[in-house]
């Protein structure tokens, strides 16, 4: 049996969303994905959005998602740490999945060293303070008086509004943003801004910007973003000697460095 020593890192799977009949076979590709990783992973990291939509009532979760969570509680039946970060879809992620599973929960950017090199982890969305409607909206969704509010819904009522809302959104916003430069892009200020204070930071490792990049911002610093599992298959693989992005291709089970 191989050893465990691999940290491994994906974001924005987006299980659940619209259409359903695609979500379940991407459901599908992650789960070939984990297993293919299962007999090396030591940790595995979800850096945000892995649902389309997630909110848990005391006694109800969303339905859906069995195989996913099926292999998630077998890989940390077999010893391999499963840790996740609630991104701005999937933000309401509360103690369902630590008591059944044994996932880890992360919120806000989270410092991590392994092998000696420093990371800094998170979703990577409303990093910056100039972006203020976003920062509200992210307020509101953590607002636990609005969440007792929101609680007070049907399921019926409440999720059924969350995937109209999410496909009617995704209708209206079409292609999501291509790569703005290394001078627009807000994962990559924000990063520098970190840098001249905490120089020591050798990787910056975000989601939600939906495409994979890779940027160097000094010798021993950068800066990556891990694409989706919507149309990229992207994650990234931390060995004893670097961190590699990856793609998976669903259709050959095969898997090359970018």
């Amino acid at each position: 049996m191989a050893e465990r020593n691999k940290v491994y890192f994906a974001s924005d799977l987006h299980l659940g969303m619209y259409p359903l009949e695609k979500s379940r076979l991407r459901e599908g590709y992650v789960v070939d994905w984990l297993e293919q990783i299962r007999h090396d992973a030591k940790e595995i990291w979800f850096i945000g959005d892995v649902f389309d939509y997630w909110y848990e009532y005391n006694k109800v979760v969303p339905r859906g998602f069995v195989r996913f969570l099926g292999k998630l509680a077998s890989l940390a039946d077999e010893g391999v740490e499963i840790h996740f970060f609630p991104g701005n879809h999937d933000v309401w992620l509360f103690d369902y999945l630590p008591e059944e599973i044994g996932v880890s929960i992360h919120k806000g950017n989270l410092i991590k060293t392994w092998n000696g090199r420093k990371f800094m982890l998170g979703h990577g969305d409303g990093l910056l303070k100039s972006d203020r409607s976003y920062r509200l909206l992210q307020r509101i969704f953590r607002s636990r008086f609005l969440q007792w509010f929101y609680t007070r819904i049907h399921p019926n009522g409440s999720i059924s509004f969350a995937q109209w809302w999410s496909k009617k959104s995704r209708n209206k916003d079409g292609a999501f943003v291509p790569f703005l430069g290394v001078d627009g892009e807000h994962q990559i200020i924000y990063a520098k801004k970190v840098l001249e204070s905490q120089s020591d930071i050798n990787y910056f490792v975000f989601g939600h910007r939906h495409i994979p990049f890779q940027v160097q911002l000094s010798p021993s610093s950068k800066v990556l973003c891990l694409g989706d599992w919507i149309s990229n298959f992207t994650y990234a693989v931390l060995d004893d000697e670097e961190l590699q992005l990856k793609k998976f291709f669903p259709d050959q089970g095969t898997i090359i460095s970018l």
